[in-house]
């Protein structure tokens, strides 16, 4: 994975460059990485595949939901600055939401 250090035409990338393109770039902590992705699968996705896809999506809705709720932000947002693992708000409750799912 390389780490893209932007100049002033290009302040900001993320996502594909189109959609058959195998590259792809993002941010995370202020700064701009890029990947490849190498060997995709071409099968349709296994049982346990479409059953992590579902919890992943669960979880993201729930996240969504409880950030979306005033009252529950503002016990999250307290909850999130005192703890350090996670950088954002948003990571930190889909963790939380991810987590009450189960394994």
């Amino acid at each position: 994975m390389s780490q893209v250090k932007p100049m002033g035409l290009i302040e900001s990338m993320s996502g594909k460059v189109c959609g058959h393109s195998d590259m792809y770039f993002f941010r995370k902590n202020g700064k701009v990485f890029s990947g490849k992705i190498c060997n995709p699968s071409t099968k349709e996705p296994s049982e346990n595949q479409l059953a992590a896809q579902a919890k992943f999506k669960t979880a993201r809705t729930n996240a969504k939901a409880a950030l979306a709720d005033p009252e529950q932000k503002a016990t999250l947002e307290a909850a999130f600055k005192a703890q350090k693992k996670y950088y954002s708000l948003y990571g930190y409750v889909f963790a939380q939401e991810y987590a009450k799912l189960g394994a």
